[in-house]
């Protein structure tokens, strides 16, 4: 039934009507003013619309960024702005805007991987898409967040500053951190801009902004918090108030400690609300680690556009030379067997006619490619068949990552 769509990208007097479509998908409205934001940052020719007759019934969109990826800095198609008209829905439309989507990238030559955030997480795996980062969503109760004695604070200072102020501060210290942040994106100005975008409309009932900055003794700037305040109680009259960590970064301990004391000392307000990594330190911070009640959720899923140019851009924790034999019915150029080989910096994965060591898809690949979802983890789920004994204890080894990848946010809109 999709032959009957027309598949394009859409023209700067169609970007309104489209828009609204797929922010209808959401159960949302656009106004002018937002569609003029969101008009500014669209890059109409990495659209994709599916059209009945001459009415947007579709579509699918890439921002182009960058990931930092264990070992490098990566260009990333940051797929968004995907829906379907609640009118056209289960005609294969989806299926038909993302299969356009990643074959573009392939016969390109654009970029390896693709990424995106799932409203729903039951869509994607069937695109070849793997979850790979999870959040920890925090809550925690602040008169029970009582600092170990003994936590080194640094003797550094908060500030408060506004907004003018703030921002070319906080770009130095996101950038410094990114660096060693597995899953952070790069972000340029139209990327700060929608990150720290606060009219009324974008802060959920909640305060405007603030941004409070860590420096250090000598003064330089070595972290930050933005956050809301929401004032809010229960049907029971309790106050649920909450400081509202919109983002947390820091690049030294003292730096961490120091804005989490900040935050826990915010007067009349009982609740603390923060999607973190799964290994926040915070909780051994404090004497009561139980201060911190966390759920844990999918974030960032990846996808292997070019199995073996994304493989040979990341690097690995260890030295590795495993023969991976990979299916990929989604994106049938993938299928195959591939020798990675890996010494340090030096990084080789071709094809190869060489027996399998490991079985698995590229849906696989792309969960465990920034290093958090495990290669052991998914074969004890029956996804991932070892071959050759002792090969999937390396390749899970190598694979993996010092820290759990955080995506911290901020692609401006998610995918459907």
């Amino acid at each position: 039934m999709t032959d009957s769509y027309l598949l394009r990208p859409v023209t700067d007097d169609e970007f309104a009507a489209w828009a609204r479509m797929i922010a209808n998908t959401y159960g949302s409205d656009r106004s002018d003013e937002e569609l003029a934001d969101e008009r500014a940052t669209i890059e109409l020719d990495r659209t994709i619309a599916a059209f009945d007759g001459g009415m947007p019934v579709g579509g699918t969109a890439i921002y182009t960024r960058s990931l930092t990826v264990p070992g490098a800095d990566l260009p990333v198609a940051g797929v968004t702005w995907v829906g379907v008209a609640p009118t056209h829905r289960r005609r294969g439309i989806l299926t038909s805007l993302t299969r356009r989507q990643l074959t573009d990238l392939h016969e390109s030559g654009g970029e390896s991987v693709a990424v995106l955030r799932p409203s729903e997480a039951a869509i994607y795996g069937r695109f070849g898409y793997g979850p790979a980062t999870r959040g920890n969503r925090l809550r925690c109760e602040k008169r029970s967040m009582l600092f170990r004695p003994g936590t080194d604070f640094g003797g550094g200072s908060i500030q408060l500053l506004d907004r003018h102020t703030a921002r070319p501060v906080i770009e130095k210290v996101y950038d410094r951190v990114r660096e060693d942040s597995i899953a952070w994106p790069g972000r340029a100005e139209r990327a700060w801009n929608s990150r720290l975008a606060d009219e009324p409309r974008s802060r959920g009932g909640a305060t405007s902004l603030r941004y409070a900055v860590h420096r250090d003794p000598g003064g330089d700037a070595t972290g930050y918090a933005l956050y809301r305040i929401n004032e809010a109680s229960d049907a029971a009259g309790n106050d649920t108030s909450a400081v509202r960590i919109v983002e947390l970064a820091a690049a030294t301990r003292h730096a961490y400690a120091a804005l989490w004391r900040f935050l826990a000392g915010i007067d009349l307000v009982p609740w603390i609300e923060y999607e973190a990594a799964v290994d926040e330190p915070l909780p051994h911070l404090l004497t009561e680690p139980r201060a911190v009640r966390s759920t844990v959720v999918d974030r960032l899923w990846v996808r292997l556009v070019d199995v073996g140019r994304a493989l040979a851009a990341r690097r690995y924790s260890t030295p590795l030379d495993v023969v991976l034999n990979v299916q990929d019915d989604f994106c049938p150029w993938n299928t195959g067997r591939y020798r990675l080989q890996t010494e340090g910096d030096a990084v080789v994965c071709e094809r190869t006619k060489a027996p399998a060591d490991l079985r698995l898809t590229a849906a696989e690949l792309g969960a465990a490619f920034l290093g958090g979802t495990t290669l052991a983890s998914l074969a004890a789920a029956g996804l991932v068949q070892e071959v050759r004994p002792g090969a999937l204890a390396r390749a899970t080894r190598a694979f993996r990552a010092d820290r759990e990848p955080f995506y911290p946010g901020g692609w401006a809109f998610p995918a459907y």
